[in-house]
């Protein structure tokens, strides 16, 4: 049967399921960020996929994407893999919504991605039945809603579809969000150092979960840790004088991205003098920049499982 009523499902949720879904994928730990192929790369089929066995239910991850392919490998891989280990019975693909993206990897390193209207495409030519959306998406912002509007074009193309929620959505998401960095940084918890999470930002009514991360932080007795981001508020300004009032010598910086890609490398951690770490070091802060992506957190991989279960669960209700 049909699922017919996936557009009114879309317009009364925000997400349900999505599975990461790439067609044709690297073997991401023998590339190199020189963007130089090793002799032993090869492309290979979706991870975890025999295509001489495929499955009629597949979770399509879907994500922004990024060119960096060591921490592709450790975030959205890593996550991608949870997603393999915790449910074999489904295929697990990937797609990516940065086009730009896409054909950089495909004219640098001879890697080919789906995006996100191929990855479809492709698992109804491969008879895939039931349908699960995981989005690595912090937020319902742009991105995820476009992808949202082209899934509406496919509400009869698959007997049943759910998609997940992204990253921050309930208040117990920001609960376990915030857990899951705290924890992590918590060698740097000293009383002297002030933690710096870099959003991206968005001109989405969806900026809001910076602010709102921002206050449960705070609520939670966590003085020390501030959200800011680098294209909309809290605006790196805002951070600067936050942390100016207070008595810190030390300044950790660490991204709030699924991906520590082109901005964490370069806006945040980069030489030139209009990155943050610069900014701050010319403040007289010591600056420790720490490159780690949200996907290399083991607890934040549990939230996104968390998520793809629900919108499992979904489809029995």
């Amino acid at each position: 049967m049909k699922n017919t009523s996936l557009k009114l499902l879309i317009g009364m949720l925000s997400a349900m399921v999505f599975v990461n879904g790439c067609h044709i994928v690297s073997a991401e730990e023998e590339y190199e960020d020189t963007g130089i192929p090793t002799e032993t790369a090869q492309t290979v089929y979706e991870p975890g996929v025999d295509p001489d066995a495929v499955k009629d239910q597949a979770i399509l991850v879907v994500s922004f994407g990024t060119s960096y392919n060591d921490s592709r490998a450790l975030t959205i891989q890593a996550i991608e893999d949870a997603i393999v280990e915790k449910y074999p019975e489904y295929d697990v693909r990937r797609a990516f919504t940065a086009q730009i993206i896409i054909d950089k990897l495909y004219a640098r390193d001879g890697v080919m991605i789906d995006n996100f209207g191929e990855a479809l495409n492709r698992a109804i030519d491969d008879g895939v039945k039931t349908l699960i959306v995981q989005p690595t998406h912090l937020m319902d912002g742009f991105e995820y809603n476009d992808m949202m509007d082209e899934l509406a074009g496919y509400a009869d193309s698959f007997d049943r579809i759910a998609v997940a929620q992204p990253l921050l959505t309930s208040d117990e998401d920001f609960e376990a969000v915030i857990a899951a960095i705290t924890d992590r940084t918590a060698e740097f918890d000293d009383g002297k150092t002030a933690i710096c999470f870099m959003g991206h930002g968005t001109e989405a009514e969806s900026n809001q979960v910076y602010e709102k991360m921002q206050g449960v932080l705070t609520a939670e007795g966590l003085a020390n840790y501030y959200i800011g981001t680098v294209e909309a508020e809290p605006t790196l300004e805002d951070v600067l004088q936050a942390v100016g009032e207070g008595e810190y010598t030390r300044v950790v910086l660490e991204p709030l991205m699924v991906v520590a890609g082109d901005h964490a490398n370069n806006d945040m951690a980069g030489d030139e003098e209009d990155s943050w770490k610069s900014i701050f070091e010319a403040a007289g802060y010591e600056v420790d920049c720490q490159l780690v992506g949200l996907g290399q957190i083991p607890a934040i991989r549990d939230i996104y499982l968390a998520h793809t279960q629900a919108a499992i669960d979904s489809l029995t209700e």
